[in-house]
């Protein structure tokens, strides 16, 4: 009984992690595609692409 709930705690903490690693990852994305760009509409389609925008972002500047 206590192994399932150590497992549901882990799974719990992951999903939580991962959850704020996205959100952290679009803002990110989107105040790097305003600053560059000045245009909110790239700043929204940027942020739907999160880290893919600030990966390439560090590797082309």
């Amino acid at each position: 009984m206590e192994e399932t709930n150590v497992e549901d705690n882990k799974s719990t903490n992951i999903k939580k992690t991962v959850k704020s690693g996205i959100t952290f990852g679009s803002a990110l994305a989107m105040v790097i595609s305003y600053t560059t760009w000045k245009s909110v509409g790239w700043a929204i389609f940027h942020g739907l692409l999160s880290w893919v925008h600030v990966i390439y972002f560090l590797l082309r500047y």
